[in-house]
């Protein structure tokens, strides 16, 4: 196992070298970065999130097909559309997620920017709790709050009380509530903060910590979340997600 400052400076190094612009293109960060409205941005983020398993060139490409069905304007879309725009999204699958799982996003959303400014406020509930687990669990309760919401949906926006590692929404937590000189991620949202933020983990992230020495089992749980962030902090105690760059690129370049 590698000393403390060993496994710093490796992953300070290799944040620097990750978090950077050129970043961008071959990530599925890259579709809310063709928007520039914040709203825009929440939804495609969203999408790009939730899409987020597979090859990444496939997670884009599908995601970008999406855009295009709701005509470049998410955000228009979203909030102004009639039952008859809906048949743009039939027929749209990307793994398991089909359009049954797209029209009720889209019915969640039409009522939501109905009623509010942003989607961060959907993780604010309850805004005196700033535990992260607490949000996420609150999270899924506010998204499915309806009587339409099809059970076949859920999988897609997990919760730690179902002791998922919540990947995605931890990924997407980061682009919108992060924020740096290097403009990768938006920070868009001030109302959570970056240290409270959890890392997200997925199976480059889990390896790689696992061979740092950051994770004591090879289980991606919301456990090893919890535990991988708990060792980020004693690293940058402010921005421990920060060190997600790293992790990743880490793994996705087959570097250890």
């Amino acid at each position: 196992m590698m000393q403390f400052n060993t496994v710093k400076k490796l992953l300070d190094q290799k944040f620097k070298e990750y978090n950077q612009p050129e970043f961008i293109a071959n990530d599925p960060i890259s579709v809310p970065h063709k928007f520039t409205l914040k709203q825009d941005i929440e939804i495609a983020g969203f999408y790009a999130a939730i899409f987020a398993w597979g090859q990444r060139k496939t997670i884009i490409a599908k995601s970008m097909e999406l855009m295009q069905r709701m005509d470049y304007a998410p955000y228009q879309f979203m909030k102004s559309h009639v039952d008859s725009d809906l048949q743009q999204l039939l027929g749209f699958k990307h793994r398991t997620f089909n359009d049954t799982d797209l029209l009720y996003t889209a019915h969640f959303f039409k009522s939501w920017y109905n009623q509010h400014d942003s989607l961060e406020e959907a993780f604010l509930v309850k805004p005196k709790q700033s535990n992260i687990e607490f949000r996420l669990n609150n999270f899924q309760q506010v998204f499915f709050n309806s009587p339409f919401a099809p059970q076949r949906t859920r999988k897609h926006i997990p919760s730690p009380l179902q002791r998922s590692a919540c990947k995605r929404l931890n990924m997407y937590l980061r682009w919108m509530v992060r924020k740096d000189k290097q403009g990768v991620d938006f920070g868009l949202w001030t109302r959570i903060k970056p240290a409270q933020l959890v890392c997200p983990l997925d199976l480059h992230v889990l390896r790689v910590a696992h061979t740092l020495g950051l994770l004591t089992n090879g289980k991606s749980d919301w456990n090893s979340a919890m535990q991988l962030t708990h060792k980020l902090k004693a690293f940058d105690a402010n921005d421990p997600v920060k060190y997600d760059f790293a992790l990743f690129g880490l793994g996705i370049m087959n570097e250890m």
